[in-house]
């Protein structure tokens, strides 16, 4: 059996896919160099881990045990590819040998600390060969051959691997069982119809033992590396590991901590679960994707296609470990080769995201405990006696009968389509909540909800056919089965009953993981291998019934055990459909759960989060992570969920969340208010002044989102995106920016006036005032009083703001203001996309208008590349350029002189324009 490492020059059993699409020739790994170590350092290497072995065992006092055979010393630590995974097992020597693999102790960490696997695999163990390879029209098919069974069950002797060239960036490789039918993601790919021409990868197989070796071809860099561990393939453990070119990887949701993941012995687990976001748990949503920087500022990403219970095992070789517990092994492979494009090549295959109503880039205000529609009522009159700025105003359950979905308090809250009423008479939104768990114990006739949907079937089911019974918020409830297209109609009609008494503009889906008070059902979960499967991965709870329901419940679809991270995804593709057939304008949905094409269907918040400093500072890596996974539409509950929040916290909080792309206020019962409103005149003063500024900069991030939609842009974005270049910008998740233009740094820290933020390389101007900075890429403190939070514009960018308003139907009647930021060639460009602001498809349907700015040699050029009718109610008001090193003597606007101001620190201001946005036009300085 051959080595778990790279081969050399000296092993030929491999094959190049060469790119021309020739019939695969036999060669060697020319350029790659061993796994470990060069063969000269072999001996060295297998010595020194002796002699290390033997001094530890004798300070140790003997908790090494025997010694290890010599291949398994051959192993360095961080190449140790973990054997024995399962956490509710004490790894002893005899059942690690017991499935073949090298038993090695290593001293004791801390408790809940990950370390040295003490059971690995051995250099030689089995996996399959390669036992064909033959060409496809757009790629290979292979037959994998495994001839000695691996330790779970149900091992599958032969696979079939059908490899694609997409794309010249994108690579398609699947494995499954070549026999028989698997499980696989119910998920609309896009399916190509010839090879890739001129592919920037190239790709090796190494036939036994079977592995893929993935390189850059440009760089030479290896991508990815699955000889480095056996592959195993049973029914209900899928295992594939690969070295990783760096320790700069990013994704792989839904987690809290840095963007940045550590590889220092890290498992990250995939398995939607309602829990208040904790460090190490596993979150509400499942993303099976990375992004990695490669050294010299490439990137690559990679996307598992599965939505089976899953843990990522990463280890500072650098490498990584997939592990899942059904369906089949789907990679596709983003060459990028700048992580933008990365993202973007990534939702060509999830899906583009939705392009959001212009309403829900607006401030959002919320808590459960209003106790009436009275008191929610008293809260938006207050927001519009100070002139804050606000556009929806939502409930939480309490607005419900008994926490039923699709019922009203009529005694709290029967004022409630009266409120509704006065909001849209303002040009403000409504938006509810609902839950998929559906009250079960109304008397019969009396709960349309869950009468009609018995009758008709649309429930998750136990194994014996009946109604799965957990518990939520009303009680003992059912689960709405979203895989079940007649589950759709159903949920359609309950909406429309309701949306008839209470028309509503956007609807919040909470507890879809599925949430569950109870582990499984009242009656638990059946003995058998969906509920309690040979392996486990690291879920929060140790069962995968944890909080949810039972994994063996029966969907239309498929078992719960294949559906579970699905549901929150199915749950928001209903409730589109549903809002698009009763308002015929586009859906604005929140989520909780969440998967990949999730984007196309709503947006998401960051969750139960709390009113402290930490889970502020936390939020920014959070929303970044979800601008990787395809959903552009997120924010954290501002001011904290849960808890009492501070003057001083809320007020940072603001400033921050006033730059969410999903900005929300929300909070819990029995907890004071923290709606700006109730805080003193300088705190709400701060607060309303930089929803303003939000205001003030929606063109901008309102065509943020449409080049999202159109294209896969992010929205927030990483620092490194911009600069992948810059190392020291491939940690950064405590600032962000806008688009490629605009970078936020927020206060994070109590009690400071002032904070330290990492200023990229080039000039940056102050938003606020147009002066300039100038930096070489280094820290740099700013001043930071309770009242101001800095913002940058970044050469050679222009930034379409407007006249801000208290709604963003205001807001958008105003004239608009053009901050153009100079490079310091004296150039800049930017754009605007414009459109009613809520009607379906105006893109696809050519109903906007787009607008092109740029300048050169003194003269700022708007050009209308697209025109529509909405474009003729604006118009275009100042223009104030940054950067202008010397006086003018005159402004011209299309040839006539017009007035203009200058100041000290190079802003030249040019007022009154008149200049409607569907028209061109230039203005030169001289």
């Amino acid at each position: 059996m051959k080595s778990y490492q790279k081969l050399t020059t000296t092993q030929p059993a491999a094959c190049r896919v060469e790119e021309e699409g020739a019939a695969p020739m036999p060669s060697s790994h020319g350029k790659l160099a061993p796994w470990w170590v060069g063969s000269g350092l072999l001996v060295a290497a297998v010595l020194l881990s002796t002699i290390t072995v033997w001094v530890l065992r004798q300070v140790s006092g003997g908790w090494l045990g025997p010694m290890a055979p010599p291949k398994c010393l051959l192993v360095p630590e961080n190449h140790r590819f973990d054997c024995y995974p399962e956490r509710s097992v004490v790894v002893t020597q005899e059942l690690c040998e017991s499935r073949g693999c090298c038993f090695i102790q290593s001293p004791p960490l801390a408790e809940g600390k990950q370390g040295v696997p003490w059971c690995f695999y051995p250099p030689d163990f089995p996996s399959y060969s390669l036992e064909s390879l033959n060409q496809t029209a757009l790629g290979m098919v292979g037959l994998l051959v495994r001839r000695e069974k691996a330790y779970y069950p149900r091992d599958i002797e032969k696979l079939r691997m059908d490899v694609e060239f997409e794309t010249d960036t994108r690579l398609h490789i699947k494995i499954t069982d070549a026999a028989n039918p698997r499980y696989e993601v119910p998920l609309d790919v896009p399916r190509v119809m010839k090879r890739a021409e001129n592919p920037i990868y190239s790709l090796n197989f190494s036939w036994d033992p079977f592995g893929v070796v993935l390189q850059r071809k440009e760089t030479g860099t290896v991508l990815l590396n699955t000889t480095v561990a056996p592959l195993i393939f049973s029914d209900q453990f899928l295992q594939i590991s690969t070295s990783l070119p760096s320790k700069f990887l990013y994704g792989l949701g839904e987690h809290r901590g840095s963007l940045l993941h550590s590889l220092d012995w890290n498992t990250l687990t995939l398995w939607a679960r309602d829990v208040s976001p904790t460090e190490s748990f596993n979150l509400y949503g499942a993303h099976p994707f990375y992004l990695l920087m490669e050294e010299g500022g490439n990137a690559h990403g990679v996307f598992l296609l599965n939505s089976n219970a899953m843990e990522v095992a990463l280890q500072p070789a650098p490498g990584l470990t997939w592990r899942t517990i059904g369906g089949v092994l789907d990679f596709y492979i983003f060459l990028g080769p700048d992580p933008n494009m990365v993202i973007q090549q990534y939702q060509q295959v999830i899906g583009f995201p939705a392009m959001p109503p212009i309403w829900a880039l607006g401030f959002h205000l919320c808590r459960w405990g209003y106790g009436s529609s009275n008191e929610t009522w008293q809260t938006v009159r207050a927001m519009r006696n100070y002139q804050i700025p606000q556009d929806a105003q939502w409930n939480d359950i309490d607005y419900m009968d008994g926490y039923r979905d699709f019922t009203l308090d009529s005694q709290k809250f029967a004022s409630l389509p009266s409120l509704v009423e006065d909001l849209h008479k303002h040009g403000q939104r409504y938006v509810m909540i609902l839950d998929p768990g559906i009250s079960s114990t109304s008397p019969h006739g009396s709960y349309w909800p869950f009468d009609e949907g018995l009758r008709r079937g649309l429930f998750l089911n136990t194994t014996q056919g009946q109604p799965l019974i957990g518990q939520v918020w009303p009680g003992f409830t059912a689960f709405a089965d979203f895989s079940n297209p007649d589950t759709h109609q159903w949920w359609l009609e309950n909406l429309q009953h309701f949306y008839a008494h209470v028309p509503f503009d956007g609807l919040w889906i909470d507890m879809n993981e599925p949430s569950n008070f109870m582990d499984g059902s009242e009656k638990g979960c059946p003995p058998g291998e969906f509920d309690n499967p040979p392996y486990t991965p690291a879920v929060l709870g140790n069962s995968l019934s944890a909080r949810t329901v039972c994994a063996s419940a029966k969907q239309k679809v498929s078992v719960h055990y294949n559906l579970h991270n699905l549901y929150g995804l199915m749950e928001a593709k209903a409730t589109a459909s549903a809002l698009i057939k009763i308002r015929r304008k586009r859906p604005f949905i929140i989520s909780r759960s969440t998967f990949p094409s999730q984007g196309r269907y709503s947006g998401h918040w960051l969750g139960d989060n709390r009113s402290q400093w930490k889970d502020m500072g936390y939020s920014i890596p959070g929303l970044l992570s979800f601008s990787l996974f395809g959903i552009p539409l997120v924010g954290a509950d501002i001011c904290g969920f849960s808890g009492s929040t501070s003057e001083e916290l809320c007020t940072r909080w603001m400033q921050l969340g006033a730059f969410y792309p999903f900005a929300r206020n929300h909070n819990t019962q029995n907890e004071k208010a923290q709606d700006p409103t109730v805080f003193s005149p300088a705190a709400r003063t701060a607060m309303k002044d930089v929803l303003l500024t939000r205001y003030s900069l929606l063109p901008f991030l309102y065509t943020l989102f449409h080049h999202a939609h159109l294209q896969g842009d992010t929205v927030a974005r990483p620092l490194f995106f911009e600069f992948p270049g810059d190392v020291a910008t491939w940690e950064l998740d405590r600032q962000f920016l806008w688009g490629r233009s605009l970078l936020v740094t927020p206060v994070l820290e109590p009690g400071v006036d002032s904070v330290t933020g990492y200023i990229p390389q080039g000039t940056w101007y102050n938003f606020y005032t147009g002066s300039s900075v100038n930096s070489s890429g280094e820290m740099l403190k700013m001043s930071a009083p309770l009242e101001h939070l800095n913002l940058h514009i970044r050469e050679g960018s222009i930034l379409p703001t407007q006249k801000p308003g208290t709604t963003t139907e205001v807001t958008r009647g105003n004239p608009l203001r053009l901050i153009v930021a100079l490079s310091s060639h004296a150039t800049a460009w930017g754009d605007l996309f414009w459109d009613d602001g809520e009607s379906l498809d105006t893109f696809e349907k050519d109903n906007y208008s787009y607008v092109m700015f740029n300048v050169t040699q003194n003269i700022f050029t708007s050009t209308v590349l697209h025109a529509s009718t909405e474009a003729t109610k604006v118009t275009i008001g100042t223009l104030s350029i940054l950067g202008v090193q010397k006086p003018p003597s005159k402004v011209l606007l299309n040839g006539q002189e017009k007035p203009f101001s200058y100041l000290d620190n190079q802003v030249l201001t040019v007022n009154d324009l008149g200049m409607s946005l569907s028209q061109g036009f230039s203005l030169q300085w001289l």
